[in-house]
Order: structure tokens, then sequence, then C-alpha cells
């Protein structure tokens, strides 16, 4: 693709002068409130701007195929390799770790929010190169969104971005969206659009974007691609001529020589991998590995150290989806059910020594998360629906059965049955049975590499006349029918989302229900929750968002579409003790992108060296 293509466009974006809309321009942008970092910031508090730069991080990723066939993260088809959205790509704007949800530019150097809300202007950093040195301009920020926005690009982007109305070229370093509604959360999904060089494949003949495969992509990251093995491995070098060593949202990162990701084809595997020394930081999430699975005689002598931080995350709904385009799972009954059969509190005792917590709302442990009954603003927003909505919405919020006093899992059987029996469905000689004289038949897609805790989970719904099948395949395939909506029940985690409006529209409005390919796994097509959606986003205020979301998390949480799940309030650690942090924590973080941006090498001793080296 060529940006002679798109001549046009910026010869209409001219003509039209500037925006009749004044603007508040800034350096950063807060969603509600004001940036915690002043203009002129030097450098984020969570950083150490003195940190030595220089050896390798060595990750690990475990994937059932144990392979990538592709370095494009854009398109549908196909494994992208680890790291490469990350590391080699950049965004206009980026999220700082010690803020609830404030974005600063990156490829941006000011933001100008218009006062209506229904646009913005990013103007971009003059020095700004990709990493073959050719310049960004304005016409290549229109380049990737035309891209993402068109079938060449997986779905979800189309979503995603379906809000941007117009992309307008004003000048060669300043770009212009346009919005169909107005919305300071937009400012935010547009601030969001990863960049990259309209080059990349064109000197190998490329045809076409989708078709992009193992060609090094083109971007501005900190990082390029070094060399990568399929099945084993994939590194990255630091780009020593990267534009943004400077730029006060970059100060003081990304202090690696080289980053590698190792890949792996199971979790055992894995785990003896680092008690091995074959990489050097891993955040484990598995509570039956981190209490007992990493000793031996480096955790002994220190050089693997094992360590417990905080976080302030909020978790995302995750559990099991249940697809509604399957006659059984479309009576709330049926699928509230399943909710009583799954014993939460037995497996997180027994399995996971009670280091989780339970997933209970969308805004888990949030200001945003339904409590009691609703009040009158929440009812203003939920009585025009009333009569498409669950009696139960406009009743006390649903929690979540317990087996711990004074409720026993017999009792939550015994609620299971009676609503399954409500449903149309009988317990007959084993088994639970439709008017018809059918069994209940459960398939549960999933990939080979299944957890022991899913074996209770199984035994639970066997006990309530339910026929398990168990749809075990590779990862490739799972993909596929995930993607074409072929599944009766999926292990499921949505995105996680500090601002939570654009996320959820993807998971849950109504257009996508039934377009493969997009994110509404659950099927589910709902008028009320496309409004409470709606409102979510076009919250003006904290209060206003605080509402909206208290109201659709009723309506969502007494829809049952998901059997919800598990979260951690701390990242778990496994690293080579010459791997050093800042003093400073952040509060809003991924495990690995912390690592990957703030930490650094710190030789202590020569053993230790020899095992850095090891890593590369």
């Amino acid at each position: 693709m060529k940006l002679t293509h798109f001549v046009s466009n910026l010869i209409v974006a001219v003509t039209l002068g500037l925006a009749t809309t004044p603007a508040w321009s800034n350096h950063g942008l807060s969603m509600f409130g004001n940036p915690k970092y002043p203009p002129g910031f030097q450098h984020f508090d969570y950083v150490n701007t003195n940190a030595p730069q220089g050896g390798t991080l060595a990750l690990s990723v475990m994937v059932s195929n144990s392979s990538f066939d592709k370095f494009n993260p854009y398109s549908l088809k196909g494994r992208p390799a680890p790291g490469v959205t990350d590391l080699v790509f950049e965004t206009l704007t980026v999220l700082s770790l010690d803020e609830p949800n404030t974005q600063y530019g990156l490829l941006a150097k000011s933001i100008e929010l218009a006062t209506d809300n229904r646009s913005v202007r990013f103007v971009l950093h003059p020095q700004i190169r990709f990493s073959d040195g050719q310049k960004l301009t304005a016409l290549d920020v229109l380049n990737a969104f035309k891209v993402l926005t068109s079938k060449k690009a997986s779905p979800r982007f189309r979503t995603y971005f379906a809000e941007i109305s117009t992309v307008k070229v004003i000048d060669e370093l300043t770009v212009e969206f346009q919005f169909t509604r107005p919305g300071r959360d937009l400012a935010f999904v547009a601030g969001s659009l990863p960049v990259f060089s309209p080059k990349w494949g064109s000197l190998k003949g490329i045809p076409s974007f989708e078709q992009l495969s193992f060609e090094p992509p083109i971007g501005t990251g900190p990082y390029v691609l070094d060399r990568y093995r399929q099945g084993d491995h994939v590194t990255y070098r630091k780009n020593p001529d990267y534009w943004a060593k400077d730029v006060p949202v970059r100060k003081g990162m990304f202090n690696f020589d080289k980053v590698v990701y190792k890949l792996y084809k199971d979790r055992d595997t894995q785990v003896a991998g680092i008690r091995a020394r074959e990489y050097n930081f891993f955040a484990e999430t598995q509570m039956r590995y981190w209490c007992c699975q990493y000793i031996g005689k480096h955790f002994d002598s220190g050089e693997i150290a094992k360590e417990v931080v905080p976080h302030a995350n909020p978790p995302s709904m995750n559990g099991w989806v249940m697809n509604l385009r399957r006659e059984k799972f479309q009576d709330v009954r049926v699928r509230k059910a399943l909710v009583y059969l799954l014993d939460f509190e037995w497996i997180n005792d027994k399995i996971f020594d009670s280091e989780f917590k339970r997933v209970t709302s969308y805004f888990t442990g949030t200001p945003l998360a339904a409590e009691g009954l609703p009040d009158k603003a929440e009812l203003a927003l939920l009585e025009p629906w009333r009569q498409l909505l669950e009696p139960a919405v406009f009743g006390p919020v649903f929690e979540l059965p317990k087996t711990k006093g004074p409720e026993t899992y017999r009792d939550n059987l015994r609620e299971a049955t009676r609503l399954l029996r409500e449903a149309g469905w009988t317990y007959k000689n084993g088994k639970l049975l439709n008017q018809k004289g059918e069994p209940f038949v459960i398939e549960i897609a999933g990939t080979r590499n299944q957890s022991p805790f899913m074996d209770p989970i199984y035994r639970n719904l066997t006990k309530a006349g339910i026929v398990v099948e168990k749809s075990l395949s590779d990862a490739a395939t799972q993909r596929k029918r995930m993607s074409e909506f072929d599944y009766d029940i999926s292990s499921v985690a949505l995105r996680d989302a500090r601002n939570p409006g654009p996320e959820l529209w993807r998971n849950f409005n109504g257009a996508d229900a039934n377009r493969k390919g997009s994110e509404n796994l659950t099927g589910v097509n709902s008028p009320a929750i496309d409004d409470l959606l709606q409102k979510l986003l076009n919250a003006e205020s904290f209060t206003e968002q605080q509402v909206a979301a208290k109201a659709l998390d009723r309506v969502l949480i007494h829809g049952h579409y998901f059997w919800p799940w598990r979260y951690l309030t701390n990242h778990y650690l496994i690293h080579n003790r010459n791997l050093t942090r800042p003093a400073q924590l952040p509060t809003h973080y991924g495990a690995n992108e912390w690592v990957i941006s703030t930490w650094w090498w710190q030789e202590n001793d020569s053993q230790t060296t020899r095992l850095n080296t090891a890593a590369r």
C-alpha cells in the first residue's frame, strides 16, 4: 500500500482548514479530572532514569501448537509472534501505569480535544522515524486507520474504531479524528491507534496487507525483529536509533538490549524451564504451581527469586461464556442454574490455596460495580426497558451462590434442579431430559491442555443430569471455532480496560451478535444493553459513568451470560536475581509490560553474568 493512494484525502483535509469547534490542547488527557503529570514533566515516577542499559530479558510463552505463523498482529488469520505488538509498534498515546485512566502523547506531541467532544487532533513529534529510517507523517496515521478498518484487518478493529467517522490529514504532522457522537472516551479510542509503515512488505512484493506473514514489520517501537525459529523462540533487539528515548513517556524505559520469548508446549515444561534458567522472568497465575513447584538449588541459593507485588488492576469478567445462539441457552433459568453448579469455594481452597477472589461483577472491585437495590438514578435508566428486562434486575443485585455456610453445595444443586425444571428439563434416570426426551448435552470447548480444576466442574454438571462432552482441539482449530461461534460453552476472559465502555461495546453490542469474527461471543442482542452501553460511552462525568455502569452491570449480571470465575490482587513473580526493578511500584499494570518497560539488568557476580549470556 503506497502513500500516494491517500493524496486525495490530504488535499480534501487541507481545503477544509481549521476545525470550527474550539479545541482544548494539552500533553495529556484524563477521562475525568486532570492528569497527574503536568506539562513539561520529565518522566513517570515509577521509572529509574539512571537504569543501566544492556542485558537480555528472557520471557516464556505457552501455546498449544508451540508456534506462530506471522508477524502481522492485525490480520484475522494465523497466530502472531509474541511481543510484536508491544515492542515493535506504537500508538498515538499511552496510558500511565499509576493513574486509573489518563493518556499522554507518545507519537503525538499534543492532544487537541474539541470542546464539544466530537473530534480530537493529534500533533505528531517531528523527529519520529520508522525502523527503516523513514519519517512518520500524518498521512501514515491515516493509512493505518484505513487499513485497520478495512476487510484486510481483523473485524475487531472495525468494531473498535466504528465510532470514528472520519480521519483527516490537516498538515504533515497534524491529524484529526471526527466522531459519530460526542464522547470524551473516543479521544482515548483514537489515541490507541497503532501506526505502521505503508512500506511494510512492499520490498518483497506482498500485494496486500492481510498476506503479510514473516516479512519483518516496520514500526516506530523501541525494538526490531532480530531472529526467530518457529516453535522455539523469537528475539527482538533494541533499535539503537529509537526516536523516543528522551521523550518523557519513554525516558528511563526499555533498558534491555534484547527481549526473547521462548515457546513451550505445556505448563509443566514451561515451569521446568525457569527452574533450569532457560528464561529469567515469569509471572505465575496458577497457585498450584506457585505453592509447590518453584523449588530447587537455584531458589535455595537466591539465584532465582520469588516475589509478590500488589496491583490495583480492575479484574475483567472471566469464566465460561454460554453461547445464546444455541437454543438450550436462550432460557435465562438454564443459564442461572449452571451458575449454581460451580463450586468456587471448594476449588479455590483445595486447588488454589485460597489465593483467588471471585469475580462478582463486570466491574469487580471498582466504584462502578452494582450493589444492593438500584437507586433513583439507575432506575431512571432501567425503567424505559422494564418490559425487556428480567424482573430481578429491579431488585437486589444477584449474589453468587456459596458453599461455605450457611449454604451447601446440596442447596445449590437443589436450586439448579428447580430452575432447570421450570425451564422444561426433567431429571430422569440420571439424565436431564426435555419434553421430547432429548438429553441436555453440553460440549465444553477447549485446547488439549486442560487444567485439573475442570474435573470437579464436570462432575458437578453430571450430578444435575447434564451430559458433558469434552471437545479438545489444537489452538488453531479452537480459534476458528470461536470466531465462527461454533461452541456451547468455552473459557473466556474479556479484555480488561481502565475505561470499560469501548471494550464492553465490542463484547455485547447487538449489531455484532451474528457477525463472525466479532467479540460478541455470547450472541446477546438486546436494545436495552445497547442503550446502556451508549450511556456509559457518552458519560461526561464520573457520576454519569458510575450510574450507567451500575445499571448496565445489573442487566448483565442478571442475564447470566457467564459462569464468573476468579482474579488475583497481586503479581506472583519468579525472576533471576540480576533483574532489578524501580523502588516505586505503579498501580495499574501488567507484569510483563512492567518488566519489559521499567526493569533493568544489574550484574551481581560472574555466575549470573553467565546465566544472562545463556538466556540470549
